[in-house]
């Protein structure tokens, strides 16, 4: 499986635990739905531009879709760490997410210095 395929799958499979956890948040009255649709939105929005860089035109396209799902990473990691602060959710409950957001935040600065390094 080569870089691209692994980061795509990975964003694709932390939408999904991400879009279950708005779906229960958004059970709740208030705050909770508010902190489950940023959440949704930043979280989706990672994959998508994932998944765009792949099709890019060219290398400034591909680092500049990466780019926005690396910020849009950095988000979702505020909004999980939010929903600890805030006690909507318990660390037990978003901790493996907390996790694998900053393994996938990794993964993009990773890519982007190598994409760079390799253009230059």
């Amino acid at each position: 499986m080569n870089n691209s395929t692994h980061i795509t799958d990975r964003t694709l499979a932390f939408a999904v635990r991400v879009v279950k956890l708005a779906g229960m948040l958004d059970k709740q009255p208030g705050t909770p739905r508010t902190l489950a649709n940023q959440l949704l939105r930043s979280d989706t929005s990672v994959g998508e531009n994932v998944e765009e860089a792949q099709a890019g035109q060219n290398q400034a396209d591909f680092i500049s879709k990466m780019s926005i799902a690396l910020k849009e990473a950095r988000e979702t990691l505020y909004w999980l760490k939010l929903l600890i602060a805030t006690e909507v959710c318990t660390t037990t409950q978003v901790n493996e997410m907390i996790q694998e957001a900053n393994e996938l935040v990794c993964i993009l600065v990773t890519i982007l210095k190598k994409t760079k390094e390799n253009g230059a």
